[in-house]
Formats: C-alpha cells, sequence, structure tokens
C-alpha cells in the first residue's frame, strides 16, 4: 500500500472557486441548455443582417476637402504664417463641420486644406466657409489677398503618378518630354485629368 495520494481524483461536477469572473460566466454556459439556442440565434441574425445591409458596387462617399490659398508678395514664410495662416486657421475650425485644418506656408503665400466630416456636401461646404472668410475678410491684415478657393472630393486623389529623371537630360528637356507624355496620357479613354508638375 503506497501513501501517495492517487495523481488523477476522479472529481464529481465542476468546481469553479479558483476561476475569476470571466471562468465563472463560462461555467454558467457549459452545461446550459440554452447555450446551443443563442449560438444558433447569433448566427441567424449575423446572417440576416448581411442579407439586409445596403451595399453598393462603387458606394459614393463625400468627404468634401476644400484648398484655401492666400498670397503675401515680398514677405517670408513667418510672417505669412503668423500674420495670414493662423488668423485664417482660427477663422475655419469656426466653421461648422470641419473635421481636420492642415498648412503650409512658404514665403509669400499659404495654402489651408480644410476637411469636412463624412457626408458633407461640397457646396453647403464651400458656401459656409466662402461666407466665414468673406464676413471677416476685415480682420485680414493689409497685402494679403482675398482667399482664392478650390473645392476637392475623393475623385480628385491621383490615381497614378509618374516621375521622369535623367542623368543626360536638363530640367528644360525632361520639362518638354513630360508635357508630351501627358498629351498622350489625355488621349487616352476614361482619362478624367491630368497635371503636369
Amino acid at each position: 500500500m503506497s501513501d501517495n495520494p492517487d495523481p488523477s481524483p476522479k472529481t464529481t461536477g465542476l468546481s469553479t472557486a479558483g476561476y475569476g469572473f470571466a471562468g465563472r460566466l463560462a461555467a454558467l454556459f457549459i452545461d446550459a441548455k440554452l447555450t446551443p439556442v443563442a449560438v444558433l440565434a447569433s448566427i441567424l441574425l449575423g446572417v440576416f443582417a448581411i442579407l439586409m445591409l445596403p451595399r453598393e458596387e462603387e458606394p459614393q462617399i463625400k468627404v468634401p476637402m476644400i484648398d484655401v490659398m492666400v498670397s503675401m508678395p515680398g514677405r517670408t514664410a513667418e510672417e505669412v504664417e503668423n500674420r495670414a495662416t493662423r488668423p485664417m486657421e482660427q477663422l475655419i475650425w469656426e466653421v461648422p463641420g470641419v473635421e481636420y485644418v492642415y498648412s503650409t506656408t512658404e514665403p509669400g503665400g499659404s495654402l489651408v486644406i480644410v476637411r469636412f466630416l463624412v457626408g458633407t456636401e461640397v457646396e453647403d461646404a464651400l458656401v459656409r466657409l466662402n461666407e466665414k472668410l468673406r464676413s471677416n475678410f476685415d480682420r485680414i491684415p493689409a497685402g494679403v489677398s482675398f482667399p482664392l478657393m478650390k473645392p476637392r472630393t475623393i475623385d480628385d486623389v491621383p490615381v497614378l503618378a509618374l516621375t521622369l529623371h535623367s542623368q543626360t537630360y536638363d530640367p528644360f528637356q525632361l520639362r518638354r518630354l513630360a508635357a508630351q507624355l501627358n498629351d498622350e496620357i489625355k488621349a487616352l479613354p476614361r482619362v478624367a485629368e491630368t497635371t503636369l508638375i
């Protein structure tokens, strides 16, 4: 007869004393008679949701963006930023529906990109932004041009960008070659817009 206890004691029932909250909750569902019904109901609800969810092959997502450009000729980038870009950004943040504002300042000019909430109509966003800047134009310092606004949509995102570089051709020859390439690409069917930079 050995004094060692049986290494595999027989247990009758599931003891949850050593488990945490999640373990005790899981133990309740292991032997429950409604567990298969709940799983089946969840699967059926998922299938129903997939079948009833409206979808399109090419959904039209509206994410309006507007480029606001101002010029301040003869001024350094720091002056343009302090006198034009920052005050304009503060005004733009007051427009309802603005989600993000990005800005780039260079000597003599500034570009502020305003992105509105998804689903905002481009025309409404343009009108609200235009009215805000126009009604506060008296606060814009002298020497700053009236803001030029260009709306952008998701369709304006470039699909293809080509870069030309060469060890033998100078920039003038490369630009002339790029212009010829631009004309050829424009002649292709279903090409909407091309830009030569």
